[in-house]
């Protein structure tokens, strides 16, 4: 009858418990997730379905020219804004390091020494004037007491709301090492840029020098032409001032040139100083076939995609971080030491020994309002997330896009251009011709030179572009942080 009672007892409580859990259980809000649209079409526009994609290429091997891979390698090195984030990344390093040790126990050793006095009118004074530590040896007066011992406390993780939350740290981090990934990618396509740009700038100083030579001549011959009455002062004014125009444009390249120098000292971390850099063959660059791939390997490529994509699923964590909020926590408490009031007992034990064992479960009851919103903010960052999410998908595949389309219309461009610079060369000396014969007007002299300058500046324009934009696709492929 004992037992069949005590059986009935401990039932009851067990129904009681699970009675109280299943409560918990039905009082917590859910959610359904928002999930993430990943299709992508099967092929770029205008290319074939193969798989062959420049982006797993590392960017040493993609750029030929050495002075350039010796600007980048020095870049990742010194770069300031790099070396912030790689601070960041250790940050969240550390972060993870830290959710990690919560949900494990936390075990500390503490040790002290009190002296105290009570009053003899007291119930602690009254029983240490009557009752003596062992056969004719009273308590001291003041009494001391010495201590020292082991304390070790632990949340049970029943519903992994730690274990969650150490997850979501370490996607985090993950997170943090793709953005990383894709600074370096951003940071390496603007010292591309930057290079060609400081070589066109060189290449066209270089057409303006070669104008100024050939107006100069121009002018000495039309001051002889004056002088022979074959042409005005009009005439002369007119060739003077178009000498002035590019001898002023030329000091306006000289200051570009300065400037983008020292864009890339800024760019890999050092003072302002020349940059070495080979200019000649720029207009005769060969431009190198780029492989596209497919679209769905930007979702492998792309550091900043992996990014968005870490953290959504940080964020789906998140929720069910939050979620355990509603339910019960269970913690553990213990300790074990030693006590005495002299030091010579602590070493006698049982006597001296102390210990405890404290278990306890507190779960929130009423007023939910701040779990609940907490649990509202985690869902509409997870929905926040996946907008991220497709926004970074669809923007790199855009990206790509507009790059592949670019780099085929300045390759016709460029082509149209050359031709038109050829011709425009060839009418300089014919019109030079003609002018001394007096069979055209000085002013087509002066506007064919012009035409001729203004082409073959457009030249350098367009294949610098190009250059870009094959940089630019490499980059909007995911190439370059490895």
């Amino acid at each position: 009858m004992i037992k069949n009672k005590k059986t009935i007892k401990h039932g009851k409580l067990l129904l009681v418990v699970l009675m109280n859990v299943g409560l918990f259980y039905s009082c917590v809000p859910t959610k359904d997730l928002k999930e993430a649209n990943t299709n992508m079409p099967s092929k770029y526009v205008d290319q074939t379905t193969d798989s062959t994609n420049s982006a797993q290429l590392k960017w040493s091997d993609f750029f030929k020219d050495e002075n350039l891979t010796k600007l980048i390698d020095t870049a990742l090195t010194n770069n300031q804004e790099l070396r912030i984030m790689m601070q960041q990344i250790d940050v969240a390093q550390n972060e993870v390091k830290a959710r990690k040790g919560e949900y494990l126990p936390f075990i500390s050793y503490g040790a002290g020494a009190e002296v105290e006095k009570v009053g003899e009118y007291t119930r602690n004074g009254a029983v240490e004037k009557n009752l003596d530590i062992k056969d004719g040896e009273e308590f001291p007066e003041p009494l001391t007491d010495y201590s020292a011992g082991l304390f070790a406390t632990w949340e049970l993780d029943v519903w992994k709301k730690l274990r969650n939350s150490k997850k979501a740290a370490a996607l985090e981090y993950l997170s943090t090492i793709e953005g990383k990934n894709f600074m370096v990618t951003r940071l390496i396509a603007e010292i591309a840029d930057s290079y060609y740009e400081l070589v066109a700038l060189d290449n066209q100083l270089a057409f303006i020098e070669q104008n100024l030579e050939l107006q100069n001549n121009a002018l000495k011959m039309v001051r002889l032409q004056k002088e022979a009455a074959r042409a005005t002062e009009l005439a002369v004014k007119r060739f003077e001032a178009e000498v002035l125009k590019n001898q002023s444009h030329k000091f306006e390249v000289q200051q570009e040139i300065v400037e983008m120098e020292n864009k890339l000292n800024f760019l890999i971390g050092r003072q302002p100083q020349s940059i070495t850099r080979n200019s000649e063959g720029f207009i005769e660059t060969e431009m190198d076939t780029i492989y596209a791939g497919l679209p769905s390997q930007l979702l492998l490529n792309r550091p900043d995609i992996r990014q968005a994509e870490y953290e959504l699923e940080a964020a789906k964590l998140n929720i069910k971080v939050a979620r355990a909020n509603f339910y019960p926590s269970i913690g553990l408490k213990a300790g074990l030491g030693l006590q005495a009031f002299k030091p010579k007992y602590l070493t006698e034990t049982p006597a001296a020994l102390i210990y405890s064992a404290v278990g306890d479960i507190a779960g929130p009851l009423i007023n939910k309002n701040a779990i609940k919103a907490e649990y509202n903010s985690a869902n509409s960052k997870q929905i926040q997330a996946v907008y991220e999410y497709e926004k970074a998908i669809l923007s790199g595949y855009i990206e790509v896009v507009n790059q592949l389309s670019k780099m085929k219309n300045l390759k016709q461009s460029y082509a149209l251009k050359e031709t038109q610079v050829k011709a425009l060369t060839e009418s300089i000396d014919l019109s030079t011709r003609l002018f001394q014969s007096a069979r055209i007007e000085y002013i087509e002299v002066l506007l064919t030179q012009r035409e001729a300058l203004e082409s073959k500046m457009e030249l350098v324009e367009t294949k610098k572009d190009q250059l870009m934009a094959r940089v630019n696709v490499y980059q909007a492929l995911g190439g370059g942080w490895n």
